[in-house]
């Protein structure tokens, strides 16, 4: 109920265009009702009685009926056409809207190709019910019992008899709608599993070939077709074993009048006029007995489509806006986690995690996979929200600040680089598109990508593929740095950002970032002891917990796990140490506060 009231609330806004639709058929209806009236008084009038001089005036008018009716239907076509493309429209623009606020929880559960299904197939299928099935089920209806109503008056015995029908109709209908619908919800599930499953593979086919796993995909993709066509032959079966019934039941309607009909034109008590009369409301009586089994099959997609829908948008984020936001236009970047423990699944992320950075500092955090680096950044974006603890912007908690100034505020190199099908210059611009050129240009220079850009066919307007398809992954993380310096933000996150790049690109990309000309505090996620070991704080995660905490040349002389990474990324520590005390003092505390 609760989804088709959220349907509702996009129909209502055409209410008067599709009661204006509805007012179309209902004299559509109507005229067609006037026929059969037209052709036995042809009957009865001209041919038995002789009048032929109302012949012409006859045939005039029948020909003026089925004139208005074609113009009739045209337009009301068109209107509920309209009407359907405006409802979908705003439809997928708030369901696409609600999906842009989903948290990183949301993405994390769903599938990419569920989420497409939601968008096209069942949006299109709700484009029918509005532009096709709405005013067939009237317009059926309507003509039915109207038709029934009109026979009545012509010849109530007749009419009582064709009843006979009716309770069995009601009993096929009823029986299909109780059976029909979980195969239709089977159907749409079936559906959104070989989307996701050919998403994926398309995505990934340079994995695929890669391992020489065309066949084995092959076979995979084959056992989902054959769900889904099993769910669509299932579903199929509802109509191959009802709508037969409906149709008996149609032509059941014709036996009637042609076995009592033909009887009471025999003994006089109706005349073959009322008999052409009645022959002309049978269609009207048969076809929507005949469209029964069709449309409550679209009627049980449609609502199976927004049952779905409706279940995706109606979830809520965990990680939701303040209900009384502080504003932040510009943040000064000092950051404070205090006693921040993070769970999810009934599994602990993270745990009390305590560190402060002043503004305009750089963090390195080093650890190994899973130990919760990426975990902590997404905290600090409020990606997700602490299960215990606070997180500390300016002396704010990030949950009262407002979420959209807070991530404008922040400057984030993902360690999964994502490029949009677009230029160069526009996945640069990405978070300013309206900005100057030469300010693309700026931010390639300090990620070091501005020398292969230009060695590219159309330089800065060259067409990265989907997800950077073309490009190597150092020349990816070039452009995602890019991309994040672009923004001038005041807290800069480097997620793993130079692993592809080599040694001399990674220095060079190192000496930018301290150049930078406004007050920026830095994250540096990353395994590679030469990407933090400048930086003012160095944290090392272990399980979740931080283990060790200061400044490189402190974490050497601790000999604890950070100097155990040094020796295996640099050789002999004792080496190291000697070369280090004897040029400390040249160097000028060069791995301490900036």
């Amino acid at each position: 109920m609760a989804a088709m009231k959220w349907f509702y609330s996009f129909l209502k806004k055409h209410n008067r265009s599709m009661a204006l639709g509805l007012v179309l058929v209902t004299v559509i209806s109507v005229l067609a009702i006037a026929k059969p009236i037209v052709s036995g008084s042809i009957v009865d009038d001209v041919i038995t009685d002789g009048q032929y001089e109302l012949l012409p005036r006859l045939i005039a008018l029948l020909i003026l009926i089925t004139v208005l009716r074609g113009v009739l239907r045209f337009w009301s076509q068109v209107i509920f056409e309209t009407c359907s493309q405006d409802v979908l429209y705003s439809m997928r623009d708030t369901v696409y809207r609600k999906l842009l606020q989903q948290d990183f929880n949301f993405y994390n559960k769903k599938r990419t190709g569920d989420l497409l299904s939601r968008q096209t197939g069942d949006m299109d299928a709700i484009r029918h019910f509005i532009a096709f099935v709405i005013y067939q089920v009237y317009e059926n209806v309507f003509l039915f019992f109207f038709a029934l109503i009109m026979v009545f008056t012509v010849s109530p015995k007749l009419a009582l008899c064709m009843c006979i029908v009716l309770p069995f109709a009601l009993l096929v209908t009823l029986s299909q709608t109780k059976n029909g619908r979980p195969r239709f919800q089977k159907i749409r599930e079936q559906f959104s599993s070989l989307n996701t499953f050919v998403q994926e593979n398309i995505s990934g086919n340079r994995v695929v070939r890669a391992f020489s796993k065309e066949d084995y995909e092959i076979g995979k993709f084959n056992k989902e077709n054959d769900g889904y066509r099993d769910a669509e032959l299932a579903a199929s079966e509802i109509w191959t074993k009802y709508v037969p019934q409906f149709e008996f039941l149609s032509n059941m309607l014709t036996i009637i009048l042609m076995l009592v009909g033909s009887i009471m034109v025999i003994n006089q008590s109706m005349t073959l006029g009322n008999y052409v009369t009645i022959n002309g409301y049978l269609w009207m009586l048969m076809n929507p007995l005949r469209q029964i089994g069709w449309r409550i099959n679209d009627i049980q997609r449609f609502t199976t489509s927004v049952e779905k829908i409706y279940t995706t948008y109606s979830e809520e984020p965990n990680v939701k806006f303040p209900a009384k936001a502080i504003p932040c236009e510009r943040l000064n970047g000092d950051i404070e986690f205090k006693n921040v423990s993070y769970s999810a699944d009934d599994e602990d992320i993270i745990h009390q995690i305590n560190f402060r950075v002043k503004s305009g500092q750089t963090v390195g955090i080093l650890g190994s996979t899973g130990s919760g680096k990426s975990t902590i950044m997404n905290l600090l974006c409020r990606f997700y929200d602490v299960t215990d603890g606070e997180v500390l912007v300016d002396g704010k908690n990030v949950k009262d600040l407002d979420l959209y100034n807070l991530r404008q505020n922040i400057g984030m190199a993902m360690q999964d680089v994502f490029l949009f099908s677009d230029t160069i210059e526009g996945n640069i611009a990405y978070s300013n598109p309206d900005c100057s050129f030469e300010a693309v240009e700026k931010a390639a220079i300090m990620a070091d990508a501005d020398s292969f850009i230009r060695q590219m066919p159309d330089g800065y307007d060259t067409i990265v593929g989907e997800r950077g398809v073309g490009l190597s992954g150092g020349q990816k993380q070039r452009i995602s740095l890019a991309r994040a310096l672009l923004k001038e933000p005041s807290i800069l996150i480097l997620d793993d950002t130079t692993s592809a790049v080599d040694m001399e690109t990674e220095s060079y990309i190192q000496q930018q970032l301290n150049a930078i000309d406004h007050k920026c505090t830095i994250f540096v996620v990353a395994y590679r002891i030469s990407s933090i070991k400048d930086s003012d704080l160095i944290l090392v995660l272990n399980n979740g917990r931080i283990v060790e905490q200061g400044t490189h040349q402190e974490l050497l002389q601790n000999n604890g796990y950070y100097a155990t990474v040094f020796r295996h990324q640099y050789g002999e520590f004792e080496k190291y140490v000697n070369e280090l005390s004897t040029t400390s003092g040249k160097k000028g505390g060069q791995y301490g506060t900036k």
